[in-house]
């Protein structure tokens, strides 16, 4: 299994450079690690007081793979998740936050499980997600990665702007959807005809 920084790593490869796009609710990001991040962190790198663009342009690799283990996965305790859960929770994590922890405990209420939907990690939702490994490893990875894909779908079904990162404009998979694919099974992975299907009423 791949180590935590090789996960992160992956993230941040995954996430790409600076980008400031005005319909990307984070704001500014680079490396995945949006400004109101740094902000929350406090993380001035240039030490004039100001976190500004400045400071999201200054940001090394190195850094941003530091900033996710310890906050996006160290912090919100995913280590207590089976093994096999961690490069998609985490990547998740870093791109939704607490809507990551909710999927799972959702997707662990609809298999059975008395779990909160709370987005937070605890010995509860642990040991259900332990449980439910232990009698379906790869479809749990796979129902996660299908439930990760869903919520990307949902979110630019109700936000018009945010639907370019789920569709490119040629009328093919855009970011999210690849993204969430990454963790799924091939055989899961929707086909060029039922994606359309599904976007069909996206402008």
């Amino acid at each position: 299994m791949k180590s935590v920084k090789e996960i992160a790593t992956q993230i941040v490869a995954r996430e790409g450079g600076f980008v400031n796009d005005p319909d990307d609710p984070g704001g500014a990001t680079n490396f995945g690690v949006t400004i109101h991040t740094m902000r929350r962190l406090g993380i001035d790198l240039n030490s004039d007081g100001i976190i500004d663009l400045a400071d999201v342009r200054s940001l090394t690799q190195v850094q941003a793979v530091e900033i996710f283990i310890q906050h996006y996965f160290n912090a919100p305790l995913i280590e207590g998740l089976p093994q096999e859960l961690h490069p998609t929770v985490f990547d998740m994590y870093v791109n939704a936050g607490s809507n990551a922890v909710k999927i799972l405990q959702q997707l662990l209420r609809k298999m059975g499980f008395d779990v909160a939907v709370d987005g937070v990690l605890g010995a509860q939702t642990h040991a259900a997600a332990r449980a439910a490994f232990s009698k379906a490893s790869q479809e749990l990875v796979d129902a996660y990665g299908i439930a990760r894909r869903n919520y990307y779908f949902r979110l630019a079904d109700r936000r018009p702007a945010s639907r370019k990162y789920a569709k490119t404009r040629a009328g093919g998979k855009g970011g999210w959807i690849k993204r969430a694919e990454e963790f799924i099974s091939p055989k899961y992975h929707l086909s060029d005809a039922s994606f359309e299907q599904r976007t069909a009423t996206w402008a």
